[in-house]
């Protein structure tokens, strides 16, 4: 099994950041638009992420831990159908406006740890620039 890992720093506030990348539901859309064009519930427990790539994936909650600011997902197919995955992103608080975004995943087969890495470092730059904006302009752009 492959493991593949991105990690940056975001010029943010980690309960801020933390607001917007746990929510299953929303976070996609919301720390990466542009890169992600729509995610809509399809079931509890269930999103469908489009990208601007045009590709489309089901991906299934698995935990949120809210106290370590720590959510876990899986691809569960549409246009990509590994044998495994699972996902991890993870905000970690480094002081004020400070934080550490660390996502990883495990992924079978092992031919399609590059294509997601490649994806993971592309979405990571839209979610740290998305993520850096003021505070007040953040807190208003989904509204």
């Amino acid at each position: 099994m492959a493991t593949v890992r991105t990690e940056f720093e975001i010029a943010a506030d980690a309960a801020a950041v933390w607001a917007v990348i746990g929510r299953f539901e929303t976070g996609p859309i919301r720390m990466a638009p542009g890169f992600v064009v729509s995610c809509t519930p399809s079931e509890p427990g269930i999103r469908v992420v489009t990208f601007a790539s045009g590709t489309t994936v089901r991906e299934r909650l698995v935990a949120v831990d809210e106290e370590h600011m720590r959510i876990v997902y899986s691809v569960i197919g549409d246009d990509v159908h590994p044998d495994h995955d699972n996902a991890v992103m993870q905000i970690v608080s480094l002081g004020p406006r400070r934080c550490r975004f660390i996502w990883l995943r495990d992924i079978l087969p092992d031919d399609l740890a590059e294509p997601f890495l490649a994806s993971m470092r592309a979405g990571g730059e839209n979610i740290r620039r998305t993520l850096e904006r003021q505070p007040t302009e953040l807190e208003h752009m989904f509204d």
